[in-house]
């Protein structure tokens, strides 16, 4: 029992990464916020800095995430749709305008595109006087899952596992503050699968990117302490927990014992959550903000190190000023007024956590098992077999809500014709805003400059270096999300499933 469960701050970090938890440091409050242009988005930052926020969490919208420019045919009808839209450099520097990068950390949910937009973070923190190795913050980067569970591929596998080692690599030497990769199991779990499978599938392919850099050479004793989790917190308060629990304990036994590391901080699993959007009705939507408080809770309870809360109104549009500001309330009040960050590990000994927590590290074995059985996460993806599971178990789940045999509150049980009807957030279109301010930038830079710094990033890509340092040039030389893309496409491809 006692190797099992240890104590907090100690191997195998059941109980916690950290001896005193949340007496030491409460987690961050890190809401995911983006809109329209950066303009807009920029404000929305601020406000929630202003309601008591303590970390910034940026959404792109998909142009962004694909690696098109907002003038782009591909475009139409996306732009600023689902967050920001970024462009190039000048973007960035009006998202960011009076927001201090010394003293805030930013996570980015971006993947295909992740060094582009680090290396725009990058060169705005230099204009601020802020140096690379004083940044801190977090790229999503999990190229992996967006073929299982996403979707906002760009390159084929190969080349995007490439350009993530030559990220783990740049920011190991530059960027040493930055976590370069938050592997990412919300998206499997919001896709459809179970809690075992949304750890399972992550750690697969958590493995396959150390397996990858280990290969190449790097000291996994100098990356994985820069590499974070993301993880969804779901329904079942005490499976949650126990979730958490589980994860910690058995990604500190593979990094020891698979791995070989001998940091202790290569051992810890570090690991921001988000409640469970897809569990929002849009039938009674205030009822939402009571699921949302109890995932929060559980989030907590298990040990998170960042929190976003989702907002009221999320099953009906982006949210609105009010609805965000009670779901950081939410937090807010778990952290100060609940009482339940006196205490580590308040569920710790607890039988049936204890029982649970057991049972689901050996499930979440079985599941990388099926991935290793077929040569890990590449090869599975490949085959089609994580995509399988995540259809399987969704189908189960959308039965067992026709059924009954799972109740959901005001939708499948105790509903009514009653409902308190409330907005959703509205907010301008920016198409038109962004296209013209592209424009601008397109008019006013060195055009001879931004053609020789393309002709040398395709020739890096073909030289099979590190292409970071090309990346970052031609950043600060206002060349477009677009055509760094389309420079990239010429050597790696497209994967098209």
């Amino acid at each position: 029992m006692e190797d099992r469960i240890g104590k907090p701050g100690q191997y195998p970090y059941t109980r916690g990464i950290y001896p005193n938890m949340y007496e030491g440091r409460l987690w961050t409050m890190r809401q995911y916020a983006g809109f329209s242009s950066a303009r807009l988005t920029n404000q929305r930052f601020k406000y929630l800095l202003e309601k008591g926020q303590t970390g910034l969490s940026v959404a792109f919208d998909l142009p962004t995430q694909l690696g098109l420019d907002s003038d782009d045919q591909l475009s139409y009808g996306e732009v600023g749709k689902v967050g920001v839209a970024i462009d190039s450099l000048a973007d960035m520097e009006i998202l960011l305008d009076g927001i201090p990068l010394d003293k805030i950390s930013t996570s980015m949910t971006i993947n295909s595109t992740a060094m582009i937009l680090l290396a725009m973070y990058i060169a705005v923190g230099e204009k601020q006087g802020v140096p690379a190795d004083k940044i801190s913050g977090t790229i999503q980067n999990d190229i992996l899952k967006e073929y299982v569970a996403r979707g906002t591929y760009v390159f084929p596998p190969g080349p995007s596992v490439k350009i993530i080692n030559d990220i783990f690599s740049y920011c190991s030497k530059n960027v040493p503050k930055f976590n370069t990769i938050s592997i990412s199991g919300y998206h499997i779990r919001e896709a459809g699968a179970t809690a075992e499978q949304e750890i399972g599938l992550t750690f697969a392919n958590a493995i396959e990117y150390l397996k990858n850099a280990k290969k190449l050479g790097l000291d996994l004793d100098v990356i994985a302490p820069r590499i974070s989790f993301f993880f969804n917190c779901h329904l079942d308060f005490l499976e949650e927990i126990a979730k958490f629990r589980a994860a910690r304990r058995l990604w500190a036994k593979i990094m020891k014992e698979r791995f070989g590391v001998k940091n202790p901080k290569s051992m810890m699993l570090r690991f921001h959550t988000q409640t469970a959007g897809s569990t929002l009705t849009q039938q009674k939507p205030h009822y939402n903000i009571v699921r949302v408080t109890l995932q929060a809770l559980a989030a907590v309870l298990g040990g998170t190190q960042s929190l976003h809360t989702n907002s009221m109104d999320e099953a009906l549009s982006l949210p609105s000023e009010q609805a965000v500001e009670i779901a950081l309330a939410t937090q807010q009040m778990i952290a100060y007024e609940s009482g339940v960050t006196k205490t580590v590990d308040p569920f710790g000994g607890s039988y049936a956590i204890e029982k649970m927590t057991d049972e689901l590290e050996e499930k979440i074995k079985e599941v990388i098992g099926k991935i290793e059985e077929v040569g890990g996460a590449v090869k599975a993806i490949e085959l089609g077999i994580p995509q399988e599971m995540i259809e399987d178990s969704s189908y189960k789940y959308q039965l067992e809500l026709e059924n009954k045999e799972k109740i959901v509150v005001g939708l499948n049980k105790f509903a009514n014709e009653e409902d308190v009807e409330i907005q959703g957030g509205e907010f301008p279109d920016g198409t038109q805003e962004q296209i013209e301010q592209l424009q601008q930038v397109r008019n006013n830079r060195n055009e001879d400059e931004v053609k020789e710094i393309l002709i040398n990033l395709k020739q890096a890509c073909l030289d099979n270096i590190n292409i970071f340092p090309q990346i970052l040039e031609a950043v600060k030389k206002y060349c477009t999300i677009g055509e760094i893309t389309s420079t990239l496409k010429e050597v790696y491809g497209e994967y098209v499933p």
